[in-house]
């Protein structure tokens, strides 16, 4: 929808996507950031707000539903813009690195440290797809359903997909990583010649 019509409408169509802005510009920004270079988020940024502008009788009135909404549109542009190993490697952990080189130095537990370690390798072994099913829940804080609506599949799909990302890093959690120069087994077999 374009900014034509009576002076009125387009007054009231300004300031309705000025408060879904304020509400959810922040929430936008940090979703492309945890998929893109930080350098590319903005862009993603802007491009889900010049489609919520065109789209904006779309845009659901209720703030979670709207921001899910973006979401779902933020995924889709990053999708147009992306290949498939640029998107798994935007997906990766780049957080544990610099929250444990900061939180060393302030007296933090070792163990702690040790454990967002430990998440972090988990995480980098995740497949995609599981990657991205548990950052619709735990980072950007979506319910079921509307993580449904953001990947465009059922409900019921997204919890077992949900069901399974949550099975996955729990084992990746509790198996070792599989050490540099080969597998357990050809190491093992080193150590003992």
């Amino acid at each position: 929808m374009d900014d034509t019509g009576p002076p009125d409408e387009r007054e009231a169509r300004r300031n309705r996507f000025e408060t879904v802005y304020d509400a959810t510009y922040a929430a936008v920004l940090r979703f492309a950031q945890r998929r893109v270079h930080p350098s590319h988020a903005e862009d993603v940024a802007a491009d889900v707000f010049v489609v919520a502008w065109r789209r904006l009788d779309d845009v659901p009135v209720e703030p979670d539903e709207a921001r899910a909404w973006l979401f779902g549109v933020a995924r889709r542009v990053l999708m147009a813009s992306q290949r498939a190993e640029q998107r798994r490697a935007a997906l990766t952990v780049r957080v544990a690195d610099d929250q444990v080189t900061g939180r060393l130095g302030s007296g933090i537990d070792a163990d702690v440290v040790l454990h967002h370690v430990d998440l972090a390798r988990a995480w980098r072994r995740l497949s995609p797809v599981h990657q991205e099913s548990l950052a619709l829940v735990v980072w950007d804080d979506l319910s079921s359903p509307q993580a449904a609506e953001v990947l465009g599949i059922s409900p019921v799909a997204f919890r077992l997909r949900l069901s399974r990302a949550r099975r996955a890093l729990r084992h990746h959690l509790s198996s070792p990583a599989p050490a540099r120069g080969g597998s357990p087994a050809t190491l093992q077999q080193r150590s003992t010649t």
